[in-house]
């Protein structure tokens, strides 16, 4: 029987969540995020608002360092930011994934050669 490989997709790139999910799970949050600086991206994420209603707010969403400079880019915890975003929360705890996982989890999208990983 086949697993089902959770991804994350934006625009030309693709994660791998379940392998982002498997590196982030032996670490504890390393600060936390303000969804309101993440809600312009909204817009281009596909949120399901019926199973936003049902997340976990502790849960930490996962993000990856998403240029040269390190700027994150969250590849998992849409709905959480979503629902955070409607509830009222100032703050959800992440974990910021090094660059080396960053490209491991990558599916598609860029390479080594132009400085993203």
């Amino acid at each position: 029987m086949m697993t089902e490989v959770e991804t994350f997709r934006l625009m030309g790139w693709t994660w791998d969540v379940s392998a982002a999910k498997k590196y982030a799970a032996s670490r504890h949050p390393g600060g936390h995020l303000r969804p309101r600086h993440w809600a312009g991206l909204l817009a281009l994420i596909d949120i399901d608002q019926a199973h936003a209603e049902l997340v976990d707010l502790s849960e930490p969403l996962i993000a990856v360092p998403a240029s040269p400079r390190g700027g994150p880019l969250v590849i998992d915890g849409w709905h959480r930011i979503a629902r955070a975003l409607r509830e009222g929360v100032t703050e959800l705890p992440v974990i910021l994934l090094s660059k080396e996982e960053e490209y491991a989890c990558r599916i598609h999208g860029g390479s080594r050669c132009n400085g993203w990983a």
